[in-house]
């Protein structure tokens, strides 16, 4: 649906060029929700803004459903973009129309019949939950209101992409929920290919297919949601992770650890059922080694679990083998952290 090709994005500031995307290459598959991540300024809204050519690239190549868009005249170039809808972190609702003129005034811009605008505006406004606020003016709305009319604008003229530009930054973490649930709901009813960026990894785990984690203007890590939470690579993607959950481990533990004699620290992720499964119980017993856990967490990605332990085991070393060998075979992922024994060098689990 969605591919960056090798975009490149150099904007001039005095005489300064500073680069804001870097060799970026991405695909969106139709009817996902993909995410993107990162810090402030790490480019992510100039990425988005590249879709629909709101930004052009420098260099390479933008493709929607097929279409290079930097070959296409402007008239073409308008016809994609009435296809590509976009919410905004601030709303950008005209304070002068009430909710119903709001929504209708793209309709009007592209020349829609105005009985069938009054037909679309009922209905976009009953999709998201506004049905009663049509005369509501923006000022007697609430943020997620706002947010909301946002939406229905957005689907206004039957959008196949929907962006979405930090749309619940500026929300409370109630109201976020709310529309996050919408945005999925209307993923799950209008087939709409979604992306959306954000500073939030607990927006990227409840609604998000796929991810793309962005530094400095380069995509340093993507992947399915799943793999990147339970395996991260990037320092970038484990200090997002660490507001669900921190498996870091403090040096006097370290030290109270290594008093086991040979032992490991292993991150295992479960995933789905395989989460409740009592794979620590059937090691100890089977293959005769002391398992602690250090830290645990369960974790919903759009409703699909994944358990997080960190756990130290200890025992011989031919023991300690095979039931790490199990390990790999029983969970989604086994990392071996850290050895604790000097003396063994040998990884285990990669």
């Amino acid at each position: 649906m969605i591919e960056l090709k090798n975009i490149n994005k150099t904007f001039n500031v005095g005489k300064t060029k500073v680069e804001a995307l870097k060799n970026i290459n991405l695909n969106v598959s139709e009817g996902e929700i993909f995410g993107v991540i990162g810090f402030s300024g790490a480019g992510k809204s100039t990425l988005l803004r590249m879709i629909n050519l709101l930004e052009k690239p420098t260099s390479g190549e933008v493709n929607v459903k097929g279409k290079n868009l930097l070959t296409l005249n402007e008239r073409e170039l308008r016809n994609v973009r009435k296809k590509i809808g976009i919410i905004f972190q601030q709303f950008n609702l005209l304070a002068s129309r009430n909710v119903f003129d709001n929504v209708a005034e793209i309709l009007r811009m592209n020349h829609v019949p105005k009985k069938e605008i009054g037909q679309k505006v009922e209905e976009l406004l009953l999709l998201v939950g506004l049905e009663d606020k049509a005369n509501q003016y923006p000022a007697n709305l609430s943020g997620g209101q706002k947010q909301r009319v946002g939406i229905a604008r957005a689907l206004a003229m039957d959008p196949e992409i929907l962006l979405c530009d930090e749309a619940t930054s500026a929300l409370d973490p109630q109201t976020t929920d709310s529309i996050l649930e919408l945005l999925l709901d209307i993923n799950k009813k209008l087939g709409l290919t979604i992306v959306l960026i954000t500073h939030e990894m607990d927006v990227i785990k409840k609604t998000c297919d796929r991810v793309a984690v962005m530094e400095n203007g380069e995509v340093i890590e993507q992947g399915t949601v799943i793999d990147v939470f339970s395996n991260p690579l990037e320092a970038t993607t484990k200090s997002f992770l660490r507001n669900l959950y921190d498996d870091t481990i403090t040096e006097d533990m370290l030290v109270k650890l290594r008093e086991s004699g040979h032992s490991y620290i292993l991150r295992l992720a479960f995933r789905g059922e395989s989460a409740l499964d009592p794979v620590l119980n059937v090691i100890s017993s089977r293959y005769s080694v002391i398992t602690n856990i250090v830290h645990g967490s369960i974790t919903y990605l759009k409703g699909t679990p994944l358990g997080i332990l960190l756990v130290h085991i200890s025992g011989d070393e031919a023991n300690l083998k095979q039931a790490i060998s199990y390990l790999k075979d029983a969970v989604y992922h086994v990392d071996v952290s850290l050895e604790l024994d000097e003396r063994h060098k040998e990884v285990l689990a990669q």
